[in-house]
Order: C-alpha cells, then sequence, then structure tokens
C-alpha cells in the first residue's frame, strides 16, 4: 500500500511539473511574439502622428469664431492637424460619400466636379462619387484613383429646377436606407455646378454638419433669409436662429442624415398639401432642421465659396467654388 501511495504521489508531481512547463513554454512564447510585434506597430504610429505639440496658450484663429455656444467646431484653416486627423479615421477604415444632382443640362458639370475632386477631395481616402442624374448616358467615364468609384442612379426628368432641389432630400433619404446605409459611413451632400480648388478632407466629418452660407456670414438674425411664413414648416421667428446654412454643403453619418433629409421632406410634402412654397426651397426646411437638431461640427465658408463675395482677409484658402454661369440658362434648357 505505501509503495502504491508513493507512486501516486510521483505521478501527481510529474503532473503539476509538466503543466508549469507548459504555462512556462507558452508565456515565453507569448512575450517572443510581443517583441516581434511591437516595435513595427510602434514605427507606424510614428510614422503617422509627427506633428507640432499644441500650445495651450495660444489660438489657432483669434479673427473668427472657432466654437459654436452648444460646443460644435467651426471649422477653418489653422484650427485642426490634417496628420493627427488622418492617421485616426485612417485606422477606423473610413469610408465616405459624395452625391450630386445632375438633372438636364447640369451633366455638363459633373466631368470638372469629379476631376478637381479627385486632386483635392478625402485624398488617400476611400471615396464613392453618387451621381442623380436623368441623363444616364451623358454621364463620361472618368479615371479615378485606387479605392474611389463612381455610382450614377437614375431619377425623374422634373420641370422646374425649384422641384430638383426639393426632392433631392427625398431621394437622399431613400436611398439612405436602400444603398448608404450598407457602403459608406459618412455622406457629403454638395452641389455639382462647383469645383474643388483647394484641399477638403476627414476635417469636414461628424455627425451632423451644416456649411456657414457665404453670403449670411456675420448677418444678424433678423436679416437672414429664414422662411419667414408661419404657415410653412420652415418656418424661423426674426428673434430665433443660430447661424445661416448653406444648402449646397451639408453631411454627416447616414442615420443622422437619414434623419434630416426625412423632416425636410416630410416637412415640403405638408407644405405642399397647403399650397407653400419656402423661400429657399431644400434649404430653407434644412435650417429649420438644424436650428433645432444642433449640427456637431460647423464649415466655414471656404468649404463653400463664390468669388462675387470677393476675398475678404479671414477667407485664408478657397477650398470648394462656384462655377461661373448663366443661371437661368442652364436651369431652363433641356
Amino acid at each position: 500500500m505505501s509503495i502504491n501511495r508513493a507512486e501516486k504521489i510521483c505521478w501527481k508531481k510529474c503532473w503539476i511539473l509538466n503543466y508549469v512547463l507548459a504555462f512556462l513554454l507558452f508565456t515565453i512564447w507569448c512575450f517572443s511574439m510581443m517583441w516581434r510585434w511591437h516595435p513595427v506597430v510602434v514605427y507606424a504610429c510614428k510614422e503617422q502622428m509627427i506633428y507640432s505639440q499644441p500650445e495651450s496658450n495660444k489660438p489657432t484663429r483669434s479673427d473668427v469664431l472657432i466654437l459654436s455656444p452648444w460646443l460644435a467646431p467651426i471649422v477653418w484653416n489653422g484650427t485642426y492637424n490634417s496628420v493627427i486627423l488622418n492617421a485616426q479615421f485612417h485606422q477606423r477604415n473610413v469610408r465616405v460619400g459624395i452625391t450630386v444632382f445632375a438633372t438636364k443640362k447640369y451633366t455638363i458639370f459633373v466631368q470638372n466636379f469629379i476631376d478637381t475632386a479627385e486632386k483635392y477631395f478625402m485624398v488617400g481616402h476611400k471615396v464613392t462619387y453618387y451621381v442623380f442624374t436623368d441623363r444616364v448616358s451623358d454621364i463620361p467615364a472618368i479615371d479615378l484613383r485606387e479605392g474611389r468609384h463612381l455610382v450614377v442612379l437614375q431619377v425623374p426628368t422634373y420641370q422646374r429646377w425649384q422641384d430638383v432641389s426639393m426632392r433631392r432630400m427625398e431621394m437622399i433619404r431613400h436611398t439612405s436606407q436602400e444603398r448608404f446605409i450598407n457602403e459608406v459611413d459618412y455622406l457629403v451632400c454638395v452641389d455639382v455646378d462647383m469645383i474643388f480648388s483647394d484641399e477638403i478632407g476627414v476635417e469636414i466629418l461628424s455627425n451632423l454638419v451644416g456649411t456657414l452660407h457665404p453670403g449670411m456670414f456675420s448677418v444678424p438674425r433678423e436679416s437672414c433669409t429664414y422662411e419667414r411664413n408661419p404657415q410653412s414648416e420652415a418656418y424661423i421667428p426674426t428673434d430665433d436662429g443660430d447661424f445661416y446654412y448653406a444648402g449646397g454643403f451639408f453631411g454627416g453619418t447616414i442615420e443622422e442624415i437619414y434623419k434630416l433629409t426625412n423632416f425636410c421632406h416630410n416637412a415640403m410634402m405638408a407644405d405642399q398639401a397647403k399650397n407653400i412654397e419656402a423661400i429657399w426651397h431644400d434649404e430653407s426646411y434644412l435650417n429649420k432642421y438644424l436650428l433645432y437638431h444642433k449640427p456637431t461640427k460647423i464649415l466655414s465658408p471656404e468649404y463653400l465659396w463664390d468669388d462675387d463675395f470677393g476675398r475678404p482677409d479671414y477667407l485664408k484658402r478657397r477650398r470648394f467654388l462656384a462655377v461661373r454661369k448663366n443661371h437661368y440658362q442652364i436651369r431652363n434648357r433641356r
């Protein structure tokens, strides 16, 4: 009996020793893997994140407002570091969609729009261009950078340009559910009769983004061209309003864009039933929505400029420019 007991003790010690050895070998392997990969990761981060240290006692801009009363940043040249932002968004592998509506003769703007976007818009990031048009055959084949795609979407033909402008909210809303939600993380909605003339990158991305209208910059709220008809769903009283936002540049996550466009479309339909048409069509409803659903980021007029407004001192860069054209001729010609 004593021999059997000794054998059992011996076997028990052997099993314990085997477990200890296995644990040590596993620990050594883990450390070897850490040493193998850790320096590469650190090196990659250093390569992406080289930048000057921010100085807390030196504001980036003192000539313009850079923070809204609800703490949303207002993006101007000099208020951000693109090296940091690009590194952060690359880590997330972000996909960006950009929509334009090119109906009737507006198809003539598509080529320059995309050519300049390839040079300046979200360079180095994944981008999908969504072109809504009633003339699919007029959209040219365009060479794009790697990771960028062009999607052409057929839409109905409307007689009035105002109807095209207002119906785009309905189309963006519908496509957000059917397509955008599966293909991109952020959506940027802009006018097609524009060109990119300077860098526009991930600094514009946020949950909900509005752009300050260049013609209404620094205008008192009572002078802003909000919809003033109390019967309209776009109505904003003269003693209300933060900023006047441009309908030609807004964006956000797909969920937030769906909410915005859903509100605008439903409000338009309610007004249409009352035979009311807001003064600036979809832009009026956009301003109503952004007044009561504050944007999480605001873009300065750098991101939507028209040279008819001159070159004021506060405008350090003109990133997205209106194309000079005969509005009447373009809007009314078939």
